[in-house]
């Protein structure tokens, strides 16, 4: 029987097509992926590149958000702290401007300051994670110095007032750190220079000038209130946004698994009808005259 030479051609071609079919729905069953390589489905590859890289973005930005939360807890923590010092201070001030402690009192008066005073100080040079919290972008500088030579004593700040902020994936700026100067020695509301001011005074015993010190005080205490609502604003914000991101990669994780994940009972049944075309081929190139399919072939 002489073969077609066109029949042999195209059978041979069904046979390798076959062939390759079921290669590729065996890997599909054994690895659960529909799509492994570019080739398989060029679409839904780039879709996955796509879904990838916006996860990976959202991601970053959970990592950073985490470690800047971390950061501002500790400000707020440590703000509050500040606000129960001043407190003591305003009421330590309110007292001795009454003109009812003697010297005796007043001098006690002074040292509950000054031991006030420096716990604010400790505070201002607060640590978090081998960096200042208060120094700006100066995480490296200790932000304050004081200098007790001079009457009143003089605290000097080493930072910048630079804001550090973090851009979320909606493209929303959040202040994520207060520099030094504009909690302990803004301009109108100087925390430290009121304290330092407030020892000198009660040592000295001068009830009116100790007044003043007390509504200098209450002004600088109402600074460091509205600049940690800043911080606490930013924390919730933060926190959102935070939480946000982690529901949006959820999604496009689901997204990218329906996208590249293979039905198993499809494919297995793809599969099977696979087979059984590709032993049908065979079937038909072993009934032909196997000497004219290898001369042909040849």
């Amino acid at each position: 029987m002489q073969v077609d030479p066109n029949y042999v051609s195209s059978l041979a071609a069904a046979l390798s097509q076959s062939t390759a079919q079921e290669q590729t729905l065996t890997s599909e069953l054994s690895s659960g992926l529909r799509v492994s390589s570019l080739s398989a489905d060029s679409v839904a590859a780039s879709a996955n590149v796509g879904l990838a890289s916006s996860i990976s973005q959202l991601d970053a930005f959970v990592q950073t958000s985490t470690t800047e939360q971390g950061l501002l807890q500790v400000t707020s923590t440590t703000l509050s702290q500040v606000v129960s010092e001043v407190t003591s201070a305003i009421s330590l001030a309110t007292e001795g401007a009454n003109g009812v402690l003697n010297s005796a009192d007043l001098a006690s008066s002074a040292l509950q300051a000054a031991a006030i005073r420096d716990n604010v100080l400790s505070l201002a040079n607060t640590s978090y994670q081998g960096n200042y919290i208060f120094s700006g972008t100066q995480g490296n500088t200790q932000p304050f110095t004081l200098d007790t030579t001079t009457t009143p004593a003089t605290a000097t700040y080493q930072g910048d007032a630079v804001t550090n902020t973090v851009q979320t994936p909606a493209g929303q700026i959040i202040q994520v750190n207060l520099p030094g100067s504009a909690v302990f020695s803004a301009t109108g509301t100087d925390l430290l220079g009121a304290l330092n001011q407030l020892v000198t005074d009660l040592q000295s015993g001068d009830h009116t000038a100790v007044g003043t010190d007390a509504a200098a005080l209450t002004a600088a205490l109402g600074n460091v209130n509205s600049q940690q609502s800043v911080i606490d604003t930013s924390l919730k914000q933060l926190t959102d946004n935070s939480s946000y991101a982690q529901t949006q990669a959820a999604a496009l994780e689901a997204q990218q698994t329906t996208l590249l994940q293979a039905d198993p009972a499809t494919v297995a049944t793809s599969l099977q009808t696979a087979e059984v075309q590709h032993q049908a081929l065979i079937s038909v190139v072993s009934s032909l005259d196997q000497t004219n399919l290898f001369s042909y072939l040849k």
